[in-house]
This record gives structure tokens, sequence and C-alpha cells, in this order.
């Protein structure tokens, strides 16, 4: 089975892209992240034109994540047990930022941790926050084959930024989010790509930085124990952030050794 996580910075701007990469690369299942639409603005006659269902969690503009699978989804979820929410001014709002699904057994979370701003910002606390809780649920997913994959808006080494003196008393960099990054490492999850593909997963659209080289590495697919012995490979398809109006993310896709009733003799990733 092929699963992937991208980015995509506005399903709706485009969907064309998106389902024309899905066909070419022979994925199963799609988490996405910042759709940037609500449920019933999803364009989902093109996947399922595509042969790809879609469970979608969108309120507004901003956010929102969903999951596309050509395989059969079960006990979907649209956030996270306590997940904190967030308010610039009012009452918090719990944001459309995470979303399961289970796919041939396999627990696939699509997440888009928050961004958190500046390091004064109340929305670092916010994101630290949010992936404290996560954490705590994460312990208790240990045994079964689950992988927490999107955006986590976090580079954790400092070769994954183009030039750490660039980020000095910044976000994504700051030792309090690594740490949180690292939480999730010692319950035992892995960085299943890793070691198995190099490169840069995010290009900010100001300052010519995909034409620079300058990149981060902030897209990533964590997965269990069980989930990571299943994996037989993983690349990071940088090539999507060329072309005609890309995201300024790129896809990260995983293979897993599980049989599904699609499986046919698909070339596996190297």
């Amino acid at each position: 089975m092929r699963v992937a996580t991208w980015n995509v910075n506005s399903v709706r701007a485009r969907v064309g892209r998106i389902v024309d990469w899905l066909e070419r690369s022979d994925v199963d299942v799609l988490a996405m992240q910042e759709i940037k639409c609500r449920v019933d603005q999803f364009p989902y006659e093109q996947f399922e034109a595509a042969g790809y269902h879609v469970e979608a969690h969108g309120t507004n503009q901003w956010n929102g994540v969903a999951i596309a699978s050509r395989l059969p989804m079960v006990d979907v979820v649209r956030q996270f047990d306590d997940q904190p929410g967030y308010a610039n001014t009012g009452e918090p709002v719990v944001e459309a930022r995470a979303m399961a699904a289970t796919v041939e057994g396999v627990r696939l979370w699509s997440l888009y941790v928050p961004n958190g701003r500046d390091l004064g910002h109340p929305h670092l606390a916010y994101k630290l926050e949010w992936l404290r809780i996560l954490a705590e649920h994460a312990k208790t997913w240990q045994r079964m084959p689950l992988a927490l994959m999107g955006d986590f808006n976090i580079a954790p080494f400092d070769h994954d930024v183009w030039d750490i003196a660039a980020f000095a008393e910044s976000t994504h960099v700051s030792e309090p989010e690594r740490e949180a990054f690292r939480t999730f490492e010692r319950l035992g999850m892995v960085d299943v790509v890793r070691d198995r593909a190099s490169g840069y997963t995010y290009w900010d659209y100001k300052a010519g930085r995909w034409q620079k080289g300058e990149g981060m590495r902030i897209d990533f697919v964590l997965g269990t124990a069980p989930f990571a012995e299943l994996v037989t490979g993983a690349r990071i398809d940088s090539g999507e952030r060329a072309g005609d109006a890309p995201s300024d993310h790129v896809p990260v896709v995983v293979d897993i050794d599980v049989e599904t009733e699609l499986d046919d003799d698909r070339p596996m990733i190297f």
C-alpha cells in the first residue's frame, strides 16, 4: 500500500494538479493539509472520478485537513480528544487540524500542526500544548500500526533548513519545538523517511526560495514500531514544487507492505 502526505495549500486551487499526481504516482491514500475550504466546498467530484473517496474536515478558508483513499476508510474521526483551541479574540476555537482513518488495518492521521508564528506569540504556546496533548494520546497508540502524517511546522535538525543562522530567534527551530518533536520519538515513533530520502519538503514563495534551493524539511511520516516494520520504501517528491501554481510544500510518499485488493506489479520506491 502506498501512502503519502501533502500540504496542498488550497485544494480548490490545485485539484487538477493533485489528482494528476495521485494517478501518476499510484498512491492509495493521501493525507492532505491546509485544504483551505469548508467541507461543502471540497472538490469531491474530481477525486471521485479518479477513483478516490474523500473524507474532509474544514470549517473556513484557513487550515483544514482531508484524506483521499481508493481503499475503504473506517473509524474516521475529525480531531483528537481534548484537542486544544485557539482564538485571537473571544473563546478558543478547535481548528480543523487533525483527522484520522483506518485503511487496511493501518491507522493514518493527517495533521496540520499550528505554526507558532513568533517566539513571543501566544500561538507558540498553543502549538506546544497541541503537540503535548497529541503525544499523550500517542502513548496509547504504540502497539498498533499507525502513522502521524503531515506538516509538523518543525525542523528537528539544523540541516533541515538551508541556513540555521537565518532562523535565529525564529519558530520552527526553537528548542521547545524540537523537544516536542523528540517526545514522539522517545515514545518509540520513527521518522520512516529520514533514512530513505533526503531533501527539503517546503520552500517559501517569497525571495525565490525554490530557485535558490533554500528550503525546510518540516513534513513527516512518524510511524509506530509496528508501522515502521511494514515500510519498504519512501521518497520526497520535490519535483512537485516546480511548474505552474505549485504548493509551497511537496508530497512525502511511503510504501508499506500491506496487501490490498488493488495490489499489482507496481514498482517499489528505491
